[in-house]
């Protein structure tokens, strides 16, 4: 018995906290994936970077015995700084100084990255002027920009989405959850195709050295915005037509984020989608809870109003009636009236 009521018990509490017993799940597996991921990279890229150190040490060990009036402080002082001016996108090779990094077409491929998040780290700011700028104008320009992309994204997904579900729906009597899976499944295809697929064909084309997988690499880390930089176009030796190669990619860029939040706000108004979110909020208070508890309030209200009444009552009852004579009115029968 006491078994039963125990178990009965943590069924009411598990069903009436629902949401957050949800959030909680949501969180171990979100830290799980993290996880998940930090181990598959260690496994995978660690014996790379393990190699890849191994082959410099020797390199250089090589280098320095070949060059023995070379001393090693000298040649550790010379690669730092050459590291450090390539961490700016300076590089020191004699192929890369024909490129320049702040020209209008570059400057301009880099604010498009500034203000879409992007951010490849390729090129940075030099000087103090530059980096303060750099503060002032992503200050003002991400929410700019957010603002920007919200409204083309909103009036984009009345012709792209919400017009063509309703008509197809309307037009063929179709289930409208189902005609939008579909819309939103097509879409998507759409979308990397003519974003992902084309484009990673056109850059391995371009770039001597990228081949499809690293292009299609480049293409998904750009307008997903993560932006690591390892790859960046138009970077290459003697790049031909760079000035409109430049301006290309960065029309690319902000057209192919306007797609993306097309594509995921198109997957977020899914009706499969928002009943899934909802099993991870927080419920909303409904009018009728806000009308019930006004319907309470004003009940208790009434009840005390009530109460209070009758005491007042009880209260006149228990003081003594005190008969008052009447007066004889003038002109009656009164017998000391003569």
């Amino acid at each position: 018995m006491l078994q039963s009521l125990t178990s009965n018990s943590c069924v009411r509490l598990i069903q009436s906290h629902k949401s957050t017993w949800y959030f909680f799940i949501l969180v171990l597996g979100y830290i799980l994936y993290l996880i998940f991921g930090a181990v598959v990279f260690s496994s995978v890229e660690l014996p790379y970077e393990d190699r890849l150190r191994q082959e410099l040490r020797t390199i250089k060990k090589l280098f320095l015995q070949d060059n023995e009036c070379l001393s090693e402080e000298r040649l550790e002082e010379f690669l730092e700084k050459a590291l450090e001016a390539s961490n700016y996108g300076v590089s020191i090779l004699n192929n890369a100084s024909a490129n320049w990094n702040w020209d209008f077409t570059s400057s301009l491929f880099f604010a498009s990255t500034v203000l879409s998040t992007t951010g490849y780290g390729h090129t940075a700011p030099l000087s103090d002027g530059g980096k303060a700028f750099c503060i002032v104008y992503s200050v003002l320009g991400i929410p700019f920009t957010l603002l920007f992309l919200t409204a083309v994204v909103q009036r984009i997904m009345i012709f792209s989405t919400r017009r063509p579900v309703l008509y197809v729906s309307t037009r063929w009597g179709l289930s409208k959850p189902l005609v939008a899976m579909v819309h939103a499944t097509l879409l998507a295809i759409l979308a990397a195709s003519c974003f992902f697929l084309i484009p990673a064909a056109i850059f391995s084309s371009l770039e001597e050295n990228w081949n499809f997988l690293e292009s299609f690499y480049f293409c998904f880390i750009s307008l997903s915005t993560i932006g690591l930089g390892d790859y960046v176009p138009g970077e290459s030796f003697n790049q031909r037509f760079r000035q409109i190669y430049k301006v290309g990619i960065t029309v690319y860029l902000l057209l192919g984020l306007v797609v993306m939040l097309v594509v995921l706000e198109t997957l977020c108004e899914l009706q499969q989608l928002k009943t899934l979110r909802k099993m991870f909020y927080l419920k909303k208070e409904k009018p009728q809870d806000r009308l019930a508890i006004l319907e309470h309030d004003h009940l208790s209200f009434t009840s005390v109003s009530h109460r209070n009444n009758s005491s007042s009552l009880r209260e006149d009852k228990n003081v003594p009636f005190v008969s008052v004579p009447e007066l004889a009115s003038p002109g009656g029968d009164d017998p000391m009236i003569g």
